[in-house]
């Protein structure tokens, strides 16, 4: 009885853990255009999808901008994406957002 308890605990979390599915034309998502990432709405929805927490951009400084701009930087470096030439990817105006 109880091993069946713990194996539909398990199969539960797995099934809150999946990621949903995000759209701009819902408001869950910014256009690239306008900055990319997520609108609150979006955060709203991928928190109660996966029970994480995840929090608004921090512009204006802190640990949160200082550790989101140096895994961007990589990603970039590791990508060879180079914003100057292609200003429309993703992660650069995410970088714009975060002021980077």
């Amino acid at each position: 009885m109880e091993e069946e308890n713990k194996e539909e605990e398990v199969m539960a979390k797995k099934k809150k853990r999946k990621t949903p599915s995000l759209s701009i034309k819902r408001g869950e998502k910014l256009p690239v255009s306008k900055g990319a990432g997520l609108t609150a709405k979006g955060r709203a929805k991928y928190n109660r999808a996966t029970g994480s927490k995840l929090k608004a951009p921090q512009p204006g400084g802190g640990k949160r901008k200082k550790s989101y701009c140096s895994r961007s930087a990589g990603q970039m470096k590791m990508h060879g994406i180079n914003c100057s030439k292609t200003p429309k990817k993703r992660i650069c105006a995410a970088r714009r957002r975060w002021k980077c």
